[in-house]
């Protein structure tokens, strides 16, 4: 069976003030495609096929587009939400949308209850994984304490005990939207961390064929079995190296497979440049950026004057500009923002209390802390969905 593994559409989002509905619409039309032209006979879309809980209208006739345009194929799809996506909202006629080939699986409860497809060589069980909030989803579980790895590993409990009742030989796949370890972070997704623990080991997903997995923008392979399509378009510079791609999968009679990239087309390619702004005006090696989506870090002692009309002057769809003087001060001058780039909610907070009192919080301190904002966050989850 032919399997084509995608991710991470986030249909409405733009890329800092550019609107990327049109080159969302066209990564559609390529998928489309390809289905049609590579023989897939089964498309899986591992979660935050929106960008928010309520999507622009935009986004919802796009995506309303896509449905229909894979159900013409006559090829199943099989997806699930992510944590950006209303469940809810998504799974809002699944019934009637599976009599057309399109499986929505957005419902904890049906971790265990898998999509069968066949081909000539037997079944093939598809289950689907939606994004589990450990705080919402414990009870449904069984599991004490909220945390990602013992949701996931209850939801997997089921998916196992769910195929060893099967016929020998069903193959699985299974579609998870989750942050696994060995997986590279990108700035643009948003922070799950619960308990001070972001990251489920690949373990938890042992016994099944293939794990199609959402989440991170960057199309990784964890083992020959984990993958990450990532997304098919940019949404921040810190995916400037990201070749955008998705998932081409062969799975054999066996359970082996063999999985081939296939590229997306991307808009604009994304270029970081970092100088002095006279040095990046008049660097020859930087022709090549000049049609690419810039991010300039200015190294300038002192800020000098109109730097942006300047470069956009060479460089036209500049869209990022960052202060970083090269100065022996330096430190001491680097803006609020900067400083807390790359840092935790948990980690400020921390920052915070060490600066105010002169220590840093105790441990008991930081479970206080850290319970408060994953109550702060499964609230707000809940708040959003109910919106």
């Amino acid at each position: 069976m032919r399997l084509l593994h995608t991710s991470d559409w986030h249909l409405g989002r733009a890329f800092h003030r550019v609107n990327m509905l049109g080159a969302q619409a066209e990564f559609i039309g390529h998928l489309v495609t390809t289905v049609r032209e590579r023989a897939v006979d089964a498309v899986v879309v591992s979660g935050d096929v929106y960008d928010r809980a309520v999507p622009p209208l935009a986004a919802v006739e796009l995506f309303d587009d896509a449905l229909h345009r894979l159900a013409a194929l006559g090829v199943p799809t099989v997806m699930i939400s992510g944590n950006h996506d209303s469940a809810r909202r998504l799974g809002v006629g699944a019934g009637l949308i599976g009599r057309a080939g399109i499986h929505l699986r957005t419902e904890p409860s049906a971790a265990g209850t898998p999509v069968v497809l066949a081909d000539g060589d037997g079944d093939v069980a598809f289950y689907g994984l939606p994004y589990l909030e450990p705080a919402l989803v414990k009870d449904e579980f069984g599991v004490e304490k909220a945390g990602h790895e013992a949701v996931l590993s209850a939801a997997m409990d089921r998916v196992r005990a769910d195929l060893a009742a099967r016929a020998p030989g069903t193959r699985s796949v299974v579609l998870a939207h989750a942050f696994v370890t060995g997986g590279e972070p990108s700035d643009s997704e948003r922070d799950i961390t619960v308990g001070g623990v972001a990251a489920v080991p690949a373990g938890v997903f042992d016994g099944v064929d293939y794990v199609a997995l959402g989440h991170l923008h960057g199309c990784q392979t964890l083992t020959d079995r984990v993958r990450y399509s990532g997304s098919p378009l940019p949404y921040s510079f810190s995916e400037a190296a990201h070749r955008k791609s998705m998932w081409l999968v062969d799975l054999a009679a066996d359970g082996s497979l063999d999985a081939e990239r296939v590229d997306c087309p991307v808009p604009r390619a994304l270029a970081r440049i970092r100088g002095t702004l006279e040095d990046l005006l008049a660097d020859p090696d930087l022709a090549r950026q000049e049609e690419a989506w810039v991010e300039a870090t200015l190294t300038d002692p002192v800020r000098p004057a109109d730097p942006m009309a300047r470069l956009t002057e060479r460089f036209p769809h500049t869209l990022s500009l960052v202060f970083d003087p090269d100065r022996d001060d330096a430190e001491s001058e680097v803006s609020y923002a900067r400083r807390l780039a790359g840092r935790s909610d948990q980690q400020i907070a921390e920052d915070f209390v060490a600066h105010v009192r002169g220590t840093g919080p105790d441990p008991h301190e930081q479970c206080v802390l850290r319970d408060a904002f994953d109550a702060v966050r499964a609230d707000e989850t809940v708040r959003e969905v109910a919106r």
